[in-house]
């Protein structure tokens, strides 16, 4: 009896909540309280003498990066809050966005409560903030109780996949928010990566091949490299949103070619912010149209992410130019580029950040036979498990030579700074890639679900396995608007380091569980080689590493909320 009761429940429940909007709205305000509280808390642990301490912000870590975790949950509610009463106003909240929109908060304001995934491993809970069970009374609101009783049931998330199912010619899950001219270029992206991307992808990668340059030049076509470089210097003068759209529909396909714009978004970035007006001139235009690619050489052996470490040395000589020798590791496209955004002391006398300076390093292309015919340069391939297609190198530079009006900005000493103004761009850059490859989890995940037949119905039938394809649909959405939030303020000049690292925090995790949760889908096929989704939960590892590992953001975002 009790059985058939709980299956009466189940079947009498809303899927779709009451005065939702309304609901939603009034959650936000206890969460952004409970932010205060604990943004209060953590700068009392990590405060020495009125002041932040490097120190203490290491000894209480946990307390730190929760506190990044917490701010970039309240951040995606108000951004997921945003995006619904847009689509309000337009019409255009439908069933489908609607169910999405309440298991997005039922899910986080329960984590929020309960327990905030920072990884597969670490849960965050409000004692790790030194927040006290008092302090947890503030997320006891009606609003939040019908929101987190409510909000994400398992009839909420096999109504969404039936939607799914129905809209799947849809390119993505529910309304995206962006505008006409922005899907248009999503269209035009998604259709490339169908018909030139995905039917090669999982070939380049078994094979451990490079993309082909037909690929970048068909890309350099259709204006990738070019794409945010102001007109005047020959690209297309677009703003970071359309970046999103075309890494997020071009890593859709595989995040090796979504890839290929990271480095020209980061050789312009850097160009556009420290470089010499004859720089500008002379660069850019190359770039833009492909004639030139670029690689990013920051990375040393021994310093990983504290760059301020690095050893590399250049001594300038008689005649103005450069000697660069030391040891270079993780360079992506380093054999087949014409330039390397080089990163090397200067100054001698320095051990930080200050006696660094970046170099626009010109090199000869290498082949297969001899992938580094430069002088002075050396190098070999790392193998690695995924996010093949452009290959990782480590380096080794012996006098090797850079003319001298190729320092950027003709400045010694302004490398790091010139580097960090490119972090907000790449790290923008670097989530939409995240959402393009949890999307390509998700498609390959539905598909099989649906296809394979279990114990007499498909796979898709099995509410645990709908689930799954439901909450891959909702955080997806709500990682898209954390990132096309950090987009638009790039766009509108104000600063969004924060915005920006809250985007990739979450966006690696969320491409991580959906490449995850679709290998369990598929069984023990998915850890066969043949399955496409085998080489997804690879590429989607790696987006916790780069471009700043979870730890070192939530490191940055905790420094700057305590100010």
């Amino acid at each position: 009896m009790a059985h058939d009761g709980q299956d009466m429940a189940l079947a009498q429940a809303p899927v779709i909540l009451d005065d939702l909007l309304a609901l939603t709205a009034a959650a936000v305000p206890p969460v952004e309280a409970l932010m205060e509280k604990a943004k209060t808390s953590v700068r009392g642990l990590v405060s020495k003498d009125g002041r932040v301490s490097a120190g203490l912000i290491e000894a209480h870590q946990t307390a730190a990066h929760g506190l990044a975790w917490l701010a970039t949950y309240a951040q995606s509610l108000r951004e997921m809050q945003r995006w619904a009463l847009a689509l309000q106003e337009q019409g255009k909240f439908g069933e489908t966005e609607q169910l999405i929109h309440q298991i997005a908060f039922g899910e986080y304001l329960w984590q929020i409560y309960g327990g905030i995934q920072m990884n597969q491993g670490e849960i965050l809970r409000f004692q790790d903030l030194g927040l006290s069970q008092e302090d947890m009374r503030g997320m006891m609101e009606p609003a939040i109780q019908t929101l987190t009783q409510g909000g994400n049931t398992q009839a909420a998330r096999t109504r969404l996949v039936e939607l799914m199912q129905e809209h799947s010619a849809n390119i993505t899950v529910g309304a995206s928010g962006l505008d006409e001219e922005l899907e248009m270029i999503r269209e035009q992206f998604r259709r490339y990566a169908v018909d030139k991307v995905e039917p090669y992808a999982h070939e380049w990668h078994l094979k451990d091949e490079l993309i082909p340059m037909e690929v970048i030049e068909e890309l350099a076509e259709m204006g990738v490299f070019g794409l945010t470089i102001p007109e005047e210097f020959g690209g297309f003068g677009l703003s970071k949103a359309s970046m999103c759209v075309v890494s997020e529909e071009l890593s859709r396909g595989y995040i090796g070619v979504g890839s290929l714009g990271t480095r020209s978004e980061i050789a312009a970035e850097l160009i556009i912010a420290g470089g010499t007006q004859e720089q500008k001139e002379k660069w850019l235009p190359q770039i833009a149209s492909a004639e030139t690619l670029p690689t990013a050489v920051f990375t040393e052996p021994n310093t990983g992410s504290d760059l301020g470490s690095l050893r590399t040395r250049a001594v300038k000589d008689e005649n103005g130019d450069y000697k660069i020798t030391g040891n270079k590791t993780w360079i992506t496209h380093a054999a087949r580029t014409h330039v390397m955004t080089l990163l090397a002391r200067t100054d001698p006398t320095t051990s930080d950040y200050k006696g660094l300076s970046m170099f626009l390093a010109e090199k000869t292309p290498g082949d297969d036979a001899n992938p580094f015919p430069t002088e002075g340069m050396t190098g070999g391939e790392i193998e690695v498990l995924g996010y093949r297609g452009m290959k990782e190198y480590e380096l080794g530079f012996d006098n090797f030579h850079v003319k001298g009006e190729n320092l950027l900005g003709g400045e010694e000493g302004k490398g790091f700074k010139q580097l960090m103004e490119t972090f907000e761009s790449a790290r923008i850059q670097t989530a939409a890639r995240a959402i393009g490859v949890a999307q390509s989890a998700l498609d390959i995940s539905m598909q099989y679900a649906q296809d394979r037949k279990q114990f007499g119905k498909a796979l898709i039938n099995f509410p645990r396995v709908s689930s799954k394809l439901a909450m891959m649909a909702v955080e997806i959405m709500v990682a898209r608007q954390l990132t096309y939030f950090s987009a638009f303020e790039k766009d509108e000049g104000r600063r969004c380091d924060v915005e920006a690292g809250m985007a990739k925090l979450l966006g690696a995790r969320v491409a991580w569980a959906a490449a995850d949760n679709g290998l369990q889908i598929h069984g023990g096929n998915g850890f066969a080689l043949e399955y496409k989704i085998s080489r997804v939960l690879c590429d989607a590892r790696i987006l916790n590493i780069f471009e700043g590992a979870a730890e070192i953001q939530a490191q940055v975002i905790a420094r700057r909320l305590l100010g």
